[in-house]
């Protein structure tokens, strides 16, 4: 058997150091002591990743009048491990693993075509196994823990409808293929985000029995070329089946601009100082409605957060989803990370100092509040599922 080389798509990369992304295709990072502007070819949120000090691996390509810099990203370090972030280069990074056999349900099958219509929609590749044709999407997937992957990282309608135009597909005697590319070696597990994305979620597990979803974890070297290879990733249906409910916990983020005096109902005037506040919460009925509550200025006060928010800026909402009842596990977490709390708040009816904690920063932005999540969103399976 021939020997197969690495996939190499891009020129040998130069580091940087992330700093900030002022908006969805733009990151500033200092490069040489300078600090530099440089594109990011990946619309996710990717909040995990680009934490502020996190390691950027940069190309230089050809510029064009709609970019403001000839710097692209490429991919970031995480645990000393680069994940590609270059999404237009995953369907070259889908072919090279499809024509080596590396994705075992797909062997043997040759390619006939990329971004193959039908009707009204484009597949990423058309392929034949030599018994019928095979219609393949291919997702890049960068959000991971240390052994479980999810997608998407943001909510994607266009996902959801792939997935739908694939099981008709299936019903008209064709293959239907969902290829999950995952940028992390070392995952084992791979679920739909059921906590960004509860319709995506909701929608692969439907179809399941038509479309095939296939997640396959690769490895990129710090010189950015592909290791030959993939590991094919097993997905825990019954607990995703179980879990993409719209029920469980909750972060609410508000900032305060300003050292703030709050009438917060029975707790009396509180002075809030300026900073950034975590709400933990939970609902284990509806909740989506509860978090779209929060996000209101205009509504009869209930809830202490009704008073603190009508004062603050809301900033993000993070679902939790999960058959049980994590709310106070959550809040346990926040309060070891937070360098103060205000006592007595949202914690009522429960055995809880407090459910709201203050920051200096934003949290989001903080390395040890990504971890946090990321453990009740992904890492708590390994001891659940």
């Amino acid at each position: 058997m021939p020997l197969i080389r690495p996939l190499r798509l891009f020129k040998k990369p130069f580091q940087a150091t992330f700093v900030s992304r002022p908006n969805r295709f733009l990151v500033e990072c200092v490069l040489n002591e300078n600090h530099v502007q440089a594109f990011l070819p990946n619309p996710g949120r990717l909040q995990e990743l680009l934490l502020p000090g996190a390691t950027l691996y940069l190309n230089e390509e050809s510029s064009s009048p709609l970019r403001k810099t000839s710097l692209t990203v490429i991919a970031v370090e995480r645990e000393g491990v680069p994940v590609m972030l270059h999404t237009h280069r995953t369907n070259q990074v889908a072919r090279y693993l499809i024509e080596n056999g590396f994705i075992q349900n797909l062997r043997g099958a040759e390619i006939i075509k990329a971004e193959a219509t039908v009707g009204g929609s484009r597949f990423d590749f058309l392929l034949h196994d030599g018994r019928k044709e095979v219609y393949v999407e291919v997702k890049s997937c960068t959000l991971v823990g240390d052994k479980v992957a999810m997608f998407p990282d943001a909510v994607t309608a266009r996902g959801a409808r792939h997935l739908e135009e694939l099981a008709r597909l299936f019903a008209k005697g064709k293959r239907a293929v969902v290829l999950f590319i995952v940028h992390w070696p070392y995952a084992e597990f791979f679920m739909p985000d059921y906590h960004t994305d509860l319709y995506f979620a909701q929608t692969i597990a439907r179809v399941r029995s038509a479309v095939e979803v296939i997640p396959a974890a690769v490895h990129w070297n710090h010189d950015l070329s592909l290791e030959p290879g993939a590991k094919i990733l097993h997905v825990p249906w019954e607990y995703i089946e179980r879990e993409s409910c719209d029920r469980g916990s909750y972060l609410i983020i508000l900032s305060l601009a300003e050292d703030t005096r709050v009438n917060v109902g029975k707790l009396g005037t509180i002075l809030f100082k300026k900073g950034f506040y975590v709400y933990v919460g939970s609902a284990m009925a509806n909740l989506t409605s509860r978090i779209e509550r929060h996000k209101r200025i205009r509504k009869t006060f209930h809830w202490h957060i009704d008073f603190l928010r009508d004062s603050a800026d809301f900033m993000y909402a993070l679902a939790i989803r999960s058959s049980d009842r994590l709310e106070c596990q959550v809040a346990n977490g926040v309060s070891k990370i937070a360098p103060w709390s205000i006592k007595g708040f949202g914690s009522t009816d429960c055995v809880c100092d407090t459910h709201l904690f203050g920051f200096a920063d934003n949290p989001v932005s903080l390395p040890s509040f990504q971890k946090l999540l990321q453990y009740f969103r992904m890492d708590r399976y390994r001891e659940k599922g």
